[in-house]
């Protein structure tokens, strides 16, 4: 009979803890991603090869800039009297097509750059997202709100120290 007793007893404890935690206001977090992303190592190296990517492009962009150039100065000076017709109409036909060219890498660079630096920073961020999950999982954090977006909150809410701790960048 004293098991009995005891075991209710137990449950009952067990059913009022259970209850209180249900009650317990949820914790509230915030932390700046664009701060978290810029402390790590891996992103400062992502955005070194962006840098140098965006300048082979720009090299590239250059190149055929000049070379549309070069060729539309030879169509506009007095050189143009020691080609015949035909020559002029086809030299005038690749300087259209190089044109062409231009104003399609234009574009074609924008889509290069962008799939280039979704490609680097998309394992970055997602090692980001996963650490501020496992920290706010580890301290009982309900929500998780981006800084930036905040007007007012309470410096003790803010877990990026504990973030990059989790990381190891302190």
């Amino acid at each position: 009979m004293k098991k009995i007793v005891l075991l209710l007893i137990c449950a009952a404890c067990a059913f009022q803890i259970q209850a209180r935690a249900q009650n317990a206001p949820a914790k509230f977090a915030c932390i700046s991603f664009n701060e978290l992303l810029s402390a790590m190592p891996e992103f400062k190296k992502a955005d070194t090869a962006l840098a140098q990517y965006r300048n082979t492009l720009q090299q590239n962009f250059e190149a055929m800039k000049n070379e549309y150039t070069e060729q539309a100065n030879l169509l506009t000076s007095k050189d143009t009297s020691k080609f015949t017709a035909p020559q002029l109409v086809i030299k005038r036909q690749s300087l259209n097509e190089l044109l062409g060219k231009i104003q399609g890498f234009e574009s074609e660079a924008g889509q290069l750059f962008n799939q280039k630096r979704s490609a680097l920073l998309q394992p970055i961020q997602k090692k980001a997202e996963d650490a501020i999950q496992q920290v706010s999982k580890d301290n009982g954090y309900a929500f998780v709100f981006e800084k930036d977006n905040l007007h007012v909150y309470p410096p003790s809410a803010d877990i990026l120290p504990l973030v990059k701790k989790k990381l190891g960048i302190i």
